[in-house]
């Protein structure tokens, strides 16, 4: 017990000095500052280590960095909290009116883009001398694809953007991840698969709608449940207190059920967060509420993006998995902008669309910790350091660059966007 409160002491006491530092002298978005400056301070220790050998300063961080698991701790922990929170604060309205587009894009567009990353990298890879067999590059492909709702609402909040297009960019991020973690999980069980037995069609067809419909069903059913409860009282310590129940129970009954979590705490926070504040909520619970889950929110994703910062010195980077990596940005972002406009071309027709929005949606198309654990989860093979290096090459440049850099695109490209 002792050791696990020093690691969440160092954790919280670098998070903090971190983010003091960023506020005070740096001033980047809290997300993107605590990337940069968590990747900074590891390349420095890692420079210090190879001018001073004997510091060993680098292997005592890396010591810790393993005992705290990136992948355990965002995937089973900090993940439903945070995809909670995000859900809470967007307009369900916004998105059933554009429920089309957002289905396509997290679904088909998903899909499209694992397959065009995956076949674009295996072309990478081959060229650069690196043998990695095309499953294993779908299985990268798959990681990849989806957006991650922590990095990209993380960015929205600072941002004025047209409603329409904030509800397409929030509401793909935020069930994308869920689809794409089914579709990694999927390829991940045909590709390192320790059976014989064979993965079918409809196996796959009958895991995938599990997971998905599965989790859309009990995200409506907890919720619901925390909703007639919160009817019944007007105490915000109370109700405060069940949505963070409602979050937990409800990851955890999803991975004993063998159903999608994401999904399910994605309906659950978008359920509380809509009709549970017009029906449930006094408007003193409403504020205690959202100035709860709010600071929740820019905690916990303080401690991710420093996390995804020091991961480096884990990792044990090589150059020609730099060069793969830097390789594969332009490759990860041509796959997005095909598989956005082929989704938006497919309903253009029926509806119009915001003018730029093929641009903004792939360059907001931010890739974060998602990506990251998901590499981290891959059996230990002779391609995961590979796959490893070129996911967090990819991850930094979208969450510092396009991070960055959205705010001025859709100035550029977005009539009467100031």
């Amino acid at each position: 017990m002792s050791a696990a409160f020093d690691i969440i002491a160092i954790l919280f006491g670098l998070t903090a000095l971190f983010a003091y530092v960023n506020h005070k002298y740096i001033k980047l978005p809290m997300t993107i500052g605590m990337l940069v400056i968590g990747l900074v301070s590891s390349l420095l220790i890692i420079a210090a280590d190879a001018a001073y050998p004997g510091f060993d300063l680098a292997e005592a961080l890396t010591r810790l960095l393993r005992e705290i698991d990136f992948y355990e701790t965002l995937m089973q922990g900090m993940l439903g909290f945070l995809l909670f929170a995000g859900a809470l604060h967007v307009d369900l309205k916004d998105l059933l009116d554009r429920r089309y587009a957002i289905s396509l894009m997290a679904t088909a567009g998903v899909l499209v883009s694992t397959f065009l990353v995956g076949t674009g990298a295996f072309y990478v890879f081959q060229a650069l001398g690196v043998d990695i067999p095309f499953l294993v590059c779908l299985v990268f492909g798959a990681l990849i694809s989806p957006t991650d709702p922590v990095a990209v609402l993380g960015v929205l909040k600072n941002l004025r953007i047209p409603p329409s297009l904030r509800a397409k960019i929030a509401g793909e991020s935020l069930f994308n991840d869920g689809v794409g973690v089914v579709v990694f999980a999927i390829l991940v069980a045909i590709t390192f698969r320790a059976t014989g037995e064979p993965v079918t069609a409809q196996t796959v067809g009958v895991l995938f709608l599990k997971e998905a419909v599965g989790g859309v069903v009990l995200g409506l059913v907890t919720g619901g449940l925390v909703h007639v409860a919160m009817r019944r009282i007007d105490e915000y310590v109370v109700e405060i207190m069940l949505t963070i129940a409602l979050v937990t129970v409800t990851y955890a009954v999803a991975r004993h059920l063998h159903v999608s979590g994401l999904i399910a705490v994605v309906v659950a926070g978008l359920l509380i967060g809509n009709v549970g504040l017009d029906k449930a909520m006094s408007a003193k619970t409403q504020d205690h509420l959202h100035n709860f889950w709010t600071l929740i929110d820019e905690i916990l994703n303080a401690i991710l993006f420093l996390l995804i910062g020091l991961e480096v010195i884990v990792l044990g980077l090589q150059v020609p998995h730099l060069i793969a990596g830097v390789i594969a940005i332009p490759l990860v972002l041509l796959a997005r902008w095909i598989s956005v406009g082929a989704s938006i071309a497919a309903l253009r027709p029926f509806r119009t669309f915001t003018p730029g929005a093929v641009t903004v949606l792939t360059w907001g198309g931010l890739r974060g910790g998602i990506s990251v654990a998901l590499a981290l989860s891959l059996p230990a093979t002779p391609e995961k350091p590979v796959i490893l290096a070129v996911t967090y090459v990819v991850v930094v440049f979208s969450v510092v660059v396009q991070g960055l850099t959205i705010e001025r695109v859709i100035k550029r490209v977005v009539p009467g966007a100031d």
